[in-house]
C-alpha cells in the first residue's frame, strides 16, 4: 500500500488527494493543509465580500468532513509542514491547535503551497484596516470589519484583477473607492490602448483612480487612515485592500533544497516531478516554460492547477504517463459592467522577447446587429507577420466575451494561425452570434495585413508621426468628424473619395481612419489601387485613438462629496426634484445596437421632433455616446440632464433648447453673458516670464475663474517632465532637444542670466521670501484645475514628444485654444 502526503489543499492539493483515490481504493492519503478550509471558490471571494453572494458557505466546495466521508483521505487542518526530509521521506508537522510537532513519513510527497500576497515594508502597514485577501480567514475579516464599521472610504493598492473586482464590490457596498495603481495602466495582461477602455468604463462608474503612483506610507489619524502617495497627494479613507501582486510561497521548499527556478518557482519537468523523484509539485508555486516562448513563468491560475492535480495523481499512480503542456494564461474578470479577457502573450511580452509580431484591433456587435440587445466589443489579436502564428488576444465588451476568448485560447494553446481563426466553426443564431463571427472576423483581417491587402498602423506609431511627412484622412462623415477627430485631419467620407482622390496628396504617406477601421480598410483599398502607394489603416480607427489619447487617470474626483443625514454618500447638489421631472413630457428612443454616429445622428433626428424644454431619452450601447452627447449637446444649445451607464447601456436625458446661433448673427431674446474665462498663450521659456505667467493663472483660478494656458514653441519646454523617458527622436528633433532647456528647473532668465547664476540667485531668492518654485506652480496650477494645452504644431516642429510632458498636460491644436478664448474675457501673450 502506497503512502502519499500532500502539503496544501485548495485547487491543486485537493484534486490531486480525489484523483489519487479514484484511481488507487488502497493507498493511504494524507493531506496537510494549515488553514481551516481545504477546498473553497477563491474566485468568489470578492463577491461574497461585495454581496453578490450572499452566503458564506456555498464558498465551501468541499469541508474537511465530507472529504474524509467520500473520499476516505486523512484530512488534517490547522497543522502546517515545516521540515522536509528529503533523504529519510518524513514531514516534520506542526500542529496549531496543540501546539506539538510530530513526524509523518511519505512515500510520495505533493508539495502546492501556492501563492502569497506581496506585502512591502512600508510605514505603517500592518494597520488594522488595511487587508490583503488570499482565503477565507481574510474574506472573512475584510466582511466583518465592513459589516461592523460601515466605512464610507475605501484605497485599492493596485489593479490587477483582484484588485479592481475588489474595488467593484466595495463600490456595490455604497462606498467611495480609489484605485491606485503604480503602472500607467489597470489590468497588466492588457496592452495599454485595450487598459484605456477599462480606464474610460471606470470612470463612468464613479471610481477614483490614479495611475503611474505609488504609497509612501499609511498613517493612523484617530478612526481615518492616511494614504500618502509618491506624488506627494494624500488620500483619506477607512479601509485599504492591498493587492499589489503575488509570489510563489516556497519557503519551505527552499530550505529543503529542491530546484528552483531564476523567477522564484519550484522547478519541474514535464511530469510535474522535482528533481527529487518522490517530490511533485504543481499549483501556482511551480515555474514551467510557457508553450510560446520556452522561458519558465508562474502562473496563478485556478484552471491550471487543477490539471496539473489531475496530471500529478495520474504519474504518481501509474507512472510518468501523462506530460503537463503549460499553461498560455488564459484569464478573465467582471469590471462592472465590462468583461476582460486576455490569453497568450501581450506587446508588451514579445517585445521583452524579442518575438517579431505586429497586431490589430476590431470592433463589432455581440451579435447580429438587427436583433435586439446587441453589445459592442473590442478585439486585438497578435500574430506573426508571415506566417500568422497566433501570438495572444485581448477581448473587452460586454457579452459573449468568454466564449470567443476560450475559441482563441484553443487555437492558441495548439500551435495554431490566424487561418485556424477563419475556419473556426460556429454555432449561429442572430441572439447569439453574426454570420462571421468576430474570430472569424479578426483572422480574415490578420491576413488582409499579411498578403499586403492593407498595412496597417496603430496609434503610438501615428503619434510619433510628424505633420509634414503625413496626410491624415477621415473618412467619416462630416457629422462624425465635428464631433472629434485627429488634430489636422482632412475629412473626405468614404462613399465620396473615388470622386475627390484628386484632393489627396501623392507625395505623402496617407493615414486613413474611421469609427472602428472597417470603413477605413474600403478606403485603403480605393486608393490603394488608384496608385497611391503608402497608404495605412488606423488600427481600431478613432474609437481606439480616442481612447488612449484622452486623459487615462480619475482624480480627485470626491472633493465634492458628502454624506448626509441618511447615513448616504451624495455627490454635488441634484439638479432638480423628481417630481418636476416627471412634469416634462419625455419620449424614448432605442439606439442601441447602432455603431457611431448611428447612435448621435438618431438624436439629431428625434430632438428636431420636439418643442423646447421637452424632454428625449435615448438609449445606445456605443460607448463613444457617453462622451458624444455631452460634445452634441454643448455644440447645440441643448441641455444634457441625466447620464448614465449600465451594463453596457448608456442612457442619456436631454432636453430640447433654443439651439446656438453662429457666431455671426445676434438675438435681442437676451442679453449676451459676458465671458469670464483668462487664456494665456504661453510663448516663452524665460524663467521670469514663466514666473509670471503661473503666478497671473493661480490667483485667477483662486478667484474662481477658468485658466487655460496654450503653450507653443519655447514654451513647450516649461511643461517637461524632469524625469522624461527615452523617446525616438529624427536628427532634427535630437538637436532641439539638446539646445532647450530639458524642464522647468533649468529655464534661464531673460535678463541678467550671467551664464545661469542670475537663474540660480533668483530661485535662492524665491526660496528666501517662501515663493513655490517653476515646478510646484506647475504643479499647483494643474491640481487647482487649470488647463494646460500644449500645441501639436509647436511639438511637431521642435520636436518634442507627448511622452516628454507633465502627464496632465492636454494636447490640442490652435482650434482648442481659440474656442476657450471665445469664453473669455483676458487673453494674455507671454
Amino acid at each position: 500500500m502506497t503512502k502519499y502526503v500532500i502539503i496544501g489543499g485548495v485547487a491543486g492539493g485537493a484534486t490531486a488527494a480525489a484523483r489519487l483515490r479514484r484511481l488507487d481504493e488502497k493507498a493511504e492519503i494524507i493531506m496537510f493543509e494549515r488553514g481551516q478550509n481545504i477546498s473553497y471558490a477563491n474566485c468568489g471571494l470578492p463577491y461574497y465580500i461585495g454581496g453578490t453572494i450572499t452566503e458564506r458557505e456555498k464558498l465551501l466546495v468541499q469541508t474537511p468532513e465530507s472529504f474524509r466521508a467520500r473520499l476516505n483521505v486523512d484530512v488534517r487542518v490547522l497543522q502546517e509542514v515545516t521540515t522536509i526530509n528529503r533523504e529519510a521521506q518524513t514531514v516534520e508537522v506542526l500542529n496549531h491547535q496543540t501546539k506539538e510537532s510530530y513526524t509523518e513519513s511519505y512515500d510520495k510527497l505533493v508539495v502546492s503551497p501556492g501563492a502569497e500576497p506581496v506585502k512591502p515594508p512600508i510605514t505603517g502597514i500592518n494597520d488594522e484596516a488595511i487587508f490583503t485577501l488570499r482565503n477565507v480567514h481574510d474574506t472573512d475579516r475584510i466582511k466583518s470589519f465592513c459589516d461592523t464599521q460601515k466605512p464610507k472610504r475605501a484605497v485599492v493598492i493596485g489593479a490587477g484583477f483582484i484588485g479592481l473586482e475588489m474595488a467593484e464590490n466595495l463600490h456595490q457596498l455604497g462606498m467611495n473607492v480609489t484605485i491606485v495603481e503604480m503602472a500607467s495602466q489597470v489590468m497588466a495582461p492588457l496592452d495599454y490602448e485595450m487598459a484605456a477602455e477599462v480606464h474610460q468604463h471606470l470612470k463612468t462608474k464613479q471610481v477614483e483612480f490614479y495611475l503611474k503612483d505609488g504609497v509612501n506610507a499609511f498613517t493612523r489619524k484617530g478612526d481615518s487612515l492616511t494614504v500618502q502617495l509618491q506624488s506627494g497627494r494624500e488620500i483619506e479613507t477607512e479601509m485599504v485592500i492591498l493587492s499589489i501582486g503575488v509570489r510563489p510561497e516556497t519557503k519551505l521548499i527552499r530550505e529543503t533544497g529542491l530546484e528552483l527556478a531564476e523567477n522564484g518557482g519550484i522547478k519541474v519537468n514535464e511530469y510535474l516531478q522535482t528533481n527529487d523523484p518522490n517530490i511533485y509539485a504543481l499549483g501556482d508555486a511551480i515555474a514551467f516554460p510557457h508553450p510560446i516562448t520556452g522561458n519558465e513563468v508562474n502562473t496563478y491560475l485556478a484552471g491550471p492547477a487543477n490539471k496539473q492535480g489531475r496530471i500529478v495523481a495520474d504519474n504518481l499512480v501509474l507512472g510518468n504517463t501523462r506530460k503537463y503542456k503549460g499553461a498560455i494564461a488564459t484569464a478573465i474578470a467582471k469590471v462592472f459592467d465590462l468583461t476582460v479577457a486576455s490569453t497568450g502573450l501581450s506587446a508588451k511580452a514579445l517585445k521583452r522577447e524579442g518575438l517579431e509580431y505586429t497586431s490589430n484591433i476590431i470592433h463589432g456587435s455581440s451579435h447580429a446587429g438587427y436583433y435586439p440587445g446587441a453589445l459592442p466589443y473590442t478585439l486585438k489579436i497578435l500574430f506573426h507577420p508571415k506566417t500568422g502564428k497566433l501570438y495572444g488576444a485581448q477581448m473587452i465588451g460586454y457579452k459573449g466575451i468568454d466564449k470567443r476568448i476560450d475559441l482563441i485560447a484553443t487555437v492558441l494553446l495548439n500551435n495554431g494561425s490566424i487561418y485556424d481563426l477563419q475556419d473556426i466553426e460556429h454555432a449561429y443564431a442572430p441572439p447569439y452570434s453574426s454570420a462571421k463571427d468576430p474570430v472569424n472576423q479578426a483572422g480574415y483581417v490578420a491576413e488582409n495585413i499579411i498578403t499586403g491587402r492593407m498595412k496597417n498602423i496603430n496609434w503610438v506609431d501615428v503619434s510619433k508621426l510628424h505633420a509634414p511627412q503625413i496626410c491624415l484622412l477621415d473618412v467619416r462623415t462630416p457629422a462624425e468628424h465635428a464631433l472629434g477627430h485627429i488634430e489636422g485631419s482632412l475629412n473626405v467620407e468614404v462613399d465620396q473619395l473615388r470622386n475627390r482622390l484628386n484632393k489627396i496628396p501623392r507625395d505623402k504617406k496617407i493615414i486613413v481612419y474611421c469609427g472602428v477601421g472597417i470603413r477605413g480598410y474600403f478606403a485603403c483599398r480605393i486608393l490603394m489601387q488608384n496608385g497611391f502607394s503608402e497608404v495605412y489603416n488606423l488600427s481600431g480607427g478613432y474609437k481606439t485613438y480616442e481612447h488612449t489619447m484622452c486623459k487615462q487617470s480619475n482624480e480627485d474626483i470626491f472633493e465634492s462629496s458628502y454624506i448626509a443625514k441618511d447615513d448616504h454618500i451624495y455627490r454635488g447638489k441634484p439638479i432638480e426634484s423628481p417630481s418636476l421631472m416627471n412634469l416634462i413630457k419625455t419620449i424614448e428612443v432605442d439606439a442601441c445596437g447602432l455603431q457611431c454616429p448611428g447612435p448621435v445622428l438618431k438624436l439629431k433626428t428625434e430632438i428636431d421632433k420636439l418643442k423646447r424644454g421637452e424632454r428625449l431619452q435615448q438609449k445606445a450601447s456605443d460607448p463613444g455616446f457617453m462622451k458624444d452627447v455631452q460634445s452634441w449637446c454643448n455644440m447645440t444649445g441643448n441641455k444634457l440632464i441625466e447620464l448614465e451607464s449600465k451594463e453596457g447601456i448608456i442612457t442619456a436625458v436631454i432636453e430640447k433648447g433654443e439651439g446656438k446661433l453662429p457666431s455671426n448673427q445676434s438675438t435681442n431674446s437676451a442679453p449676451a453673458q459676458l465671458a469670464q474665462n483668462k487664456t494665456m498663450v504661453v510663448f516663452s521659456d524665460d524663467m521670469d516670464r514663466a514666473l509670471a505667467s503661473l503666478v497671473i493663472a493661480n490667483g485667477a483660478a483662486s478667484m474662481g475663474k477658468e485658466v487655460t494656458l496654450f503653450f507653443t514653441f519655447w514654451g513647450l519646454n516649461i511643461i517637461k517632465k524632469t524625469n522624461k523617458p527615452q523617446v525616438e527622436k529624427d536628427f532634427m528633433g535630437k538637436m532641439f532637444g539638446k539646445m532647450m532647456p530639458g524642464n522647468a528647473g533649468k529655464l534661464k532668465l531673460s535678463k541678467m542670466n550671467m551664464m545661469g547664476m542670475g537663474s540660480l540667485m533668483m530661485k535662492k531668492r524665491m526660496l528666501s521670501k517662501k515663493v513655490d518654485s517653476i515646478e510646484d506652480m506647475l504643479n499647483t496650477a494643474l491640481d487647482n484645475g487649470i488647463r494646460m494645452i500644449a500645441c501639436q504644431m509647436s511639438m511637431d516642429v521642435m520636436g518634442v514628444n507627448a511622452e516628454e510632458l507633465l502627464d496632465r498636460v492636454e494636447i490640442g491644436g490652435v482650434a482648442t485654444y481659440l474656442e476657450e478664448a471665445e469664453k473669455s474675457n483676458l487673453n494674455l501673450f507671454i
